[in-house]
């Protein structure tokens, strides 16, 4: 399956293809367990815990089993991954047929098989999602953490389910924000986004993390997308992971390619 096949899906499809391609670290060891949230932690104690859990790494390499169901069909893939941890995100399929890089610039990507290319930026995911993405947004999706910086405004805190549920104080009518923090290591548990006027849902969901290298990962990660009655189900499983080695971005469009427009 190439980038273009999966990018043919629908423009949610291609959004979240573009949010996939990132994160992970060393040899896995065994899935954290969950521990007991408490009543007594104020938010910002579960924000201060939340931040100070960031993921430390240069550079990430390894492979990411990445599955797409839509409208009861599914593709999927193993691709290889590299990731200078805020410069580069690094995708290939086998026999370099198709590549993704991701840089804080540029989205760009290519299929030898298609003879086709994209190269753009990030207005297309901030158009579609309803919030204006960069790289390093991205980023702490795939990493487990805040779409947001928690320090900018004051935020609510409860226990639901062994979570921690921090949403903002004061919501934005326009953009519902929910967060679900572990009480075990304070990672996400899942970034919840509502537009009701648009019709729109995001909602990420950390299925298990992993300790690689005394660094907490997630292993396991669920995207589901709607808008309006159409809805793209993704699933990641990051594997074979080494954290922190020298790594190379070989990326390079082929001349003659024609350039794929997504309207």
């Amino acid at each position: 399956m190439t980038f273009h096949r999966i990018i043919k899906f629908n423009k949610i499809a291609l959004t979240f293809v573009l949010l996939m391609s990132l994160v992970n670290c060393k040899s896995a060891k065994s899935v954290i367990a969950s521990g007991e949230a408490s009543d007594k932690l104020s938010a910002k104690q579960v924000i201060k815990q939340h931040q100070k859990n960031d993921t430390d790494f240069e550079t990430l390499q390894g492979k990411v089993r990445i599955d797409i169901t839509q409208n009861e069909k599914e593709q999927g893939s193993t691709f290889n991954l590299r990731i200078e941890k805020d410069k580069v995100i690094w995708l290939s399929a086998k026999l370099g047929l198709a590549r993704m890089m991701i840089t804080p610039e540029k989205v760009r990507f290519y299929s030898k098989l298609d003879n086709e290319y994209f190269d753009g930026d990030y207005k297309l995911l901030s158009d579609f999602v309803g919030v204006e993405l960069d790289f390093i947004k991205v980023q702490n999706i795939l990493l487990g953490q805040a779409i947001f910086n928690l320090k900018d405004q004051p935020h609510t805190v409860s226990v639901n389910e062994n979570s921690y549920a921090l949403q903002p104080k004061d919501q934005n009518a326009l953009l519902e924000l929910f967060y679900l923090i572990n009480p075990s290591h304070f990672k996400m548990d899942s970034l919840q986004l509502f537009q009701q006027l648009k019709k729109r849902i995001l909602q990420v969901d950390y299925k298990s993390y992993q300790e690689v290298d005394k660094q907490v990962l997630p292993k396991n990660i669920r995207i589901i997308a709607v808008e309006n009655t159409d809805e793209v189900a993704i699933t990641m499983e990051f594997k074979s992971l080494s954290l922190n080695e020298e790594v190379r971005f070989p990326f390079r469009i082929p001349s003659g390619y024609k350039e794929i427009v997504i309207r």
